[in-house]
């Protein structure tokens, strides 16, 4: 380990390699701490091609991506045919569900915004078994696992994705590197979308799920302003989950991104 962090050291130095470990940690700890979580946050800034991190360790960490899995989800449903455009509207069955959003025929544009889980269990399910692990090994997505059922491995199944691995994959979907249509891209950009302000636009996804004994809640995007890119990744747990957990995951990384001074968090709160 200490050759490693030994070479890591030496590399910036020569700036082979750029980064920045913690450099706010007893800052950015109290977002946290306020909600009574663990947790990780990654910045990647584009421009300047540096990393921020707040508890580097756990971002190598493989954790269920939950609704996150969405944005990968659209993309192979697009790619594929499983559903035409985001404005193709799904029946529905009529079983009502917990979220009121949820019992209501929608399209992609609005699961995406509702994260409504039948509508993304039921493209699953069109794309099959087959063309999803296909697609999930060229995307090279978490680790591609989808044991536990095509209509929910990103749930309670096998699959699993690093904070590390979210970023780089939101970087690849921003720069069209990945292995999808340009126009599947735009369209899944377009409905990620979730504040845009005379300054910035916030392309983002919320998840929450739960792994073990280990309830689990994401907020990744990236943010684009006039002339940078910000990429970001907030990941929390707890075994104890508090009433607002599902919300804390928003709210703590729209905090250190105020911190950081990415974007104004009064913005947010218009």
């Amino acid at each position: 380990m200490f050759k490693y962090k030994t070479l890591l050291l030496l590399l910036a130095a020569v700036g082979l390699v750029s980064f920045q470990s913690d450099p706010a940690g007893e800052e950015l700890m109290k977002f946290y701490e306020e909600h009574q979580v663990q947790g990780s946050f990654i910045l990647y800034d584009q421009k300047n091609d540096r990393y921020t991190y707040y508890n580097q360790e756990q971002t190598n960490t493989p954790f269920t991506p939950a609704s996150t899995f969405k944005i990968c989800n659209s993309l192979i449903a697009l790619e594929t045919g499983a559903v035409k455009d985001e404005h193709t509207v799904s029946k529905w069955d009529q079983k009502e569900r917990p979220v009121p959003a949820w019992n209501a025929d929608t399209d992609m544009r609005n699961a995406f915004k509702n994260s409504t889980v039948w509508f993304y269990q039921e493209l699953a399910k069109r794309v099959g078994e087959e063309k999803m692990k296909f697609w999930l090994k060229k995307a090279n997505y978490g680790n591609g696992d989808i044991s536990g059922g095509i209509d929910g491995f990103w749930l309670w199944g096998g699959l699993r994705i690093t904070p590390a691995q979210q970023i780089d994959f939101l970087r690849n979907l921003h720069q069209n590197k990945l292995p999808f249509s340009a126009r599947s891209m735009d369209i899944v950009k377009d409905i990620m979308i979730a504040k845009s302000t005379k300054d910035y636009v916030i392309r983002a996804k919320t998840g929450n799920g739960k792994q073990g004994n280990l309830y689990v809640s994401w907020y990744v995007g990236y943010i684009t302003t006039a002339n940078n890119v910000y990429y970001f990744s907030n990941c929390i747990q707890t075994k104890d989950k508090k009433e607002d957990f599902k919300k804390a995951g928003v709210s703590i990384a729209i905090n250190v991104l105020d911190n950081l001074k990415v974007i104004n968090k009064q913005d947010w709160d218009n």
